[in-house]
């Protein structure tokens, strides 16, 4: 009987393990995710939007200052949706001054879709608010862009 109550213990101890090692790959990949992002090297605008991504707990990775087209064409970004950075996060590309919320809230929908867009550079969105701006705003709407490159408004401001 202490034999089969020791073998018992085993398979117990065995499984916990076996559990535990299946487990230890996903925490792994369950580090925060962080931007990669291709801009010119001398644009303040882009430098203070990667600031408010740190803000809001979003990592920066990989910063690339080469300038943009080559990654916003590479990326599925259309041309008329076009700032002055662009970044992929998770394999979603982000292009411009999208919120850290929306880029949140992107991460944890996960839609269909290329990724999200603000395009130009509209005064008030990250990057291009505060006092070096006067602390003026102008409404903007952040887009989903779409596979098929077609756009939705994913969240308005200032309307």
């Amino acid at each position: 009987m202490a034999g089969i109550k020791m073998n018992r213990r085993r398979i117990l101890k065995s499984s916990v393990g076996i559990a535990v090692a299946l487990s230890l790959p996903a925490l792994a990949s369950a580090k925060p995710a962080k931007v990669e992002v291709w801009k010119s090297p001398d644009c303040g605008c882009c430098k203070t939007w990667l600031k408010h991504l740190e803000a809001q707990g979003i990592g920066v990775g990989t910063i690339h200052d080469i300038g943009n087209a080559g990654a916003r064409q590479a990326l599925g970004i259309p041309v008329k949706l076009g700032s002055c950075h662009t970044a992929k996060i998770e394999g979603y590309a982000i292009e411009g001054h999208v919120p850290a919320r929306e880029i949140k809230r992107l991460l944890k929908e996960k839609p269909a879709a290329i990724g999200l867009a603000v395009p130009g550079m509209p005064l008030g969105s990250p990057g291009m608010d505060g006092p070096d701006f006067d602390n003026q705003t102008q409404p903007y709407d952040v887009l989903l862009v779409l596979k098929d490159g077609s756009t939705r408004v994913y969240q308005s401001y200032f309307r």
